[in-house]
């Protein structure tokens, strides 16, 4: 299948490790040029663009923070002086690090906490997509893809904070394919179920990612580059027509 990415300019967000970093890799593997984000982690990212540019590919890492609107802007920036515009955004950044266990109880969860994943996961995507549309428009074409959670529709106890900010990334997708479908651009969720990344790998115990492999119709936990194939067809050519929908890549559970 071509998926048409030859030569596209691909915005990346949170890619120094887990699903993002396999997704800047398999959008540079099909020609994208793939500008890629970090908070914090310079050399998780600085190595993804080493190893897209040994496999000769073409990659750029950007600071990036969500939380900060002027952060946003000066990354979006950089990718449009590299590369000419954005073609494909992939909002895979997320301020949150993982359940707690054993789980809390609600009354436990901190103000701070709820004020924080709200503020960042929801103005962050606001501020990106108000950065990276304009490119969009003017070229009539644009993916905008947006990384979820599954847990949406189960939750996760004392998790709140997480789950909600979540449930709005989907509401917020939906009504930008509303929004945005006439100028030929698709906006679109891939919600993951438990995935095998390091922020997992650090969350749960062995038991813990043992149990949660077995409530799958697979009998196994996702890989990142599962989840990164969903996220590069739907941010391609290729995808024609599927978007304001949810895609969820979890194995069946």
């Amino acid at each position: 299948m071509e998926l048409g990415l030859t030569g596209k300019s691909v915005l990346v967000t949170g890619a120094s490790s887990g699903i993002g970093r396999a997704a800047a890799r398999l959008f540079a593997a099909e020609g994208a040029r793939v500008a890629l984000t970090y908070r914090v982690n310079k050399d998780g990212a600085q190595s993804t663009v080493t190893e897209i540019e040994r496999a000769g590919g073409t990659a750029i890492a950007l600071q990036y923070d969500l939380g900060d609107a002027a952060s946003i802007r000066t990354a979006v920036d950089g990718v449009i002086d590299a590369h000419g515009g954005v073609d494909v955004l992939v909002a895979n950044a997320s301020p949150w690090s993982g359940p707690h266990l054993p789980p809390r109880a609600f009354e436990d969860v901190p103000v701070a906490e709820w004020q924080t994943q709200l503020r960042e996961e929801l103005d962050g995507a606001f501020h990106t997509v108000q950065a990276v549309l304009p490119s969009m428009k003017a070229r009539g074409w644009g993916r905008l893809v947006f990384v979820s959670a599954a847990s949406v529709r189960s939750g996760i106890p004392g998790e709140e904070a997480f789950i909600a900010s979540k449930a709005g990334i989907n509401a917020f997708s939906r009504t930008l394919a509303s929004e945005a479908g006439t100028s030929g651009i698709l906006s679109v969720v891939v919600s993951p179920g438990a995935t095998a990344t390091d922020t997992t790998r650090r969350a749960l115990p062995p038991k813990v990612m043992s149990r949660v492999a077995a409530s799958a119709a697979t009998g196994r936990i996702s890989t990142p580059e599962e989840v990164a194939r969903a996220i590069v067809f739907l941010g391609s050519e290729a995808n024609g027509n599927i978007t304001g929908t949810i895609v969820e890549v979890t194995g069946g559970t």
